[in-house]
C-alpha cells in the first residue's frame, strides 16, 4: 500500500461547522472544469417514527421520497426552471437513510447554482393541492418500480430478513401509503430533519472554500439556528429472519435471485463494520475468487453476480444477487464456499489482493468530482471522515476477516428470493 500519511493527504478537504449547525465540506480540485454539490439530510425511508417536541409522529411508507419531490417547488415556481438558467444538471434521490439534492455545473455558474440549491431546500412549501398533484405523479413512479425485477428482488429480500425494521418497506411507498400524506406531515418532517444541524453540504471541483462559505452566508446559514427537539425511534428487531424463502413470477428472461444474510447492527460512526462487509464480499465472490470463477465457468451466473451490503440505523445485512438458471445450485455453492473459508481461513494472497483493490478504488474515486463529493457527504452524515475509513481499511488484518467469517454469514440468519419468468410454474 501507499504510505498512509500520503494517502490521507490525497483525500484531504476542508470541513467547517457553521453557527447554524450545518457541516460544510469543500474539496477544491484545480484543473477540473466542473463543480458538483450535494446537500443532504439524515432522513431516508427508514425514518418512519420520531418524536418532535415530545409528540410522536408516525409516517406511512414513502414520505421521505415524497418530500424529496416536493422540495423542488416553491411559491415562486419550480427550482428546475431556475437551474435551467445556470445550465446546471440538477437531481435528487432518496435512499434508506438519507435524502440528497445535487447539481453539476460549470465553475463559472457554480455560485448561482449553489444559491438555488440552498434556498430551495431551506424554504419548504406544501399545500393540499400540490400534494394531491404529486400523489398522482409518484403513483406512476411506484408502478414503474413494481415492474422492475431488480427492485422487487431487493424489497422482497429485505422483507424476508426483517420483521419490523422499516428497511422492509419500499423506499417510494405504495399508492395507498402516499395517499395518507398531508402538508402537516411534511412540515413535521422538515422541522425535525431539515434543520441545518442535521444536514451536510459537500462541494468538489472548480471552486474555493471561500466561495462556498459565501454562498452559505447569502442563504442565511451562517446565523445561529435552534436545533429541534427531535429523536428518531427504531423498532426492536430480532436477529432471526422473518421468512427464509420467497418466490414470485415476473416478465424476466432468466430467473433472478437474492441470498441475504442478516447481521447485528453496529455504530455508524465506526466504519470498521462496513469495511469488513465490503471485504467479505470481495473474498467470497469477487472476480478474483475461486467461487466466482467456478460459477462463471459453469454458466451458473453472469458477470453481474455480486454482493452489496446495507449498514443503516438498527440494520446490517449482506445481499448476494444475480441471474441464474439454477439459483439453488448457486446458493449451495455459496454456502459451501463460506463454510470452507470459515474452516480454512482466507488465503493470505487473496486477502492482500482484495484489500489493495479496495484501497485503490477508494483513492481512485477521489479523483472524480462526483464520486469525491458523494464520498465526503456519505461519511459526514455517519459522523466520520474519509480519513477514518482509510485508517480502518489500512488497519484491517487477515485475522480480523477470519473472525468476521466466524461471527457472520450464518445459514440460519439467511433468506433467499427467486424471481422466475412468468408462466414458468404453469404446466
Amino acid at each position: 500500500m501507499r504510505n498512509l500519511t500520503q494517502a490521507k493527504k490525497a483525500c484531504s478537504y476542508s470541513q467547517t461547522r457553521l453557527p447554524s449547525g450545518l457541516t460544510v465540506l469543500v474539496r477544491p480540485m484545480p484543473g477540473y472544469s466542473t463543480v458538483h454539490a450535494e446537500y443532504a439530510t439524515r432522513f431516508g425511508s427508514v425514518y418512519d417514527r420520531f418524536e418532535l417536541e415530545g409528540k410522536l409522529v408516525a409516517l406511512p411508507a414513502g414520505v421521505a421520497h415524497f418530500l424529496e419531490h416536493k422540495m423542488f417547488e416553491s411559491e415562486e415556481g419550480d427550482a428546475f426552471s431556475l437551474y435551467a438558467k445556470t445550465g446546471a444538471n440538477a437531481n435528487a434521490y432518496t435512499s434508506f437513510d438519507k435524502t440528497c439534492y445535487l447539481f453539476t455545473s460549470s465553475g463559472e455558474k457554480a455560485e448561482a447554482s449553489l444559491d438555488i440549491l440552498l434556498n430551495m431546500v431551506g424554504k419548504p412549501y406544501f399545500t393540499e393541492a400540490t400534494i394531491a398533484k404529486e400523489q398522482g405523479i409518484i403513483g406512476q413512479e411506484i408502478k414503474m418500480y413494481e415492474d422492475s425485477p431488480d427492485w422487487r428482488l431487493l424489497v422482497g429480500l429485505c422483507g424476508c430478513l426483517y420483521h419490523t425494521h422499516p428497511v422492509k418497506n419500499d423506499i417510494a411507498g405504495s399508492v395507498e401509503s402516499i395517499a395518507q400524506i398531508t402538508p402537516e406531515m411534511l412540515y413535521a418532517c422538515t422541522s425535525a430533519f431539515y434543520s441545518p444541524g442535521n444536514m451536510v453540504l459537500a462541494v468538489a471541483g472548480d471552486i474555493t472554500e471561500a466561495q462556498v462559505l459565501e454562498a452559505c452566508r447569502r442563504a442565511g446559514l451562517t446565523q445561529p439556528a435552534p436545533l429541534p427537539d427531535a429523536r428518531a425511534i427504531w423498532p426492536k428487531e430480532p436477529l432471526t429472519v422473518a421468512k427464509s424463502r420467497l418466490e414470485f413470477e415476473m416478465a424476466v428472461a432468466k430467473p433472478c435471485f437474492g441470498i441475504g444474510f442478516k447481521e447485528a447492527p453496529a455504530p455508524l460512526d465506526d466504519p470498521r463494520r462496513e469495511i469488513l462487509c465490503d471485504l467479505l464480499s470481495e473474498v467470497i465472490c469477487g472476480d478474483m475468487t475461486p467461487l466466482y470463477r467456478r460459477l462463471y465457468d459453469e454458466g451458473l451466473v453472469n458477470p453481474e453476480f455480486g454482493c452489496e451490503y446495507l449498514c443503516l440505523p438498527g440494520c446490517c445485512c449482506l445481499l448476494f444477487t444475480g441471474e441464474s438458471e439454477d439459483p439453488d445450485r448457486v446458493r449451495q455453492l455459496l454456502m459451501a464456499e463460506i463454510d470452507r473459508l470459515r474452516r480454512e481461513g482466507v488465503e493470505e494472497e487473496l486477502f492482500t489482493l482484495c484489500k489493495h483493490q479496495m484501497y485503490g478504488r477508494f483513492l481512485q474515486d477521489l479523483e472524480n468530482v462526483d464520486d469525491a463529493c458523494g464520498a465526503m457527504m456519505g461519511s459526514a452524515l455517519k459522523g466520520r471522515a474519509l480519513a477514518d475509513e482509510l485508517e480502518a481499511l489500512a488497519a484491517l488484518t487477515k485475522a480480523d476477516l477470519d473472525q468476521a467469517l466466524a461471527d457472520m454469514l450464518a445459514a440460519e440468519r439467511s433468506a433467499m428470493v427467486v424471481v422466475r419468468p412468468a408462466g414458468e410454474g404453469e404446466e
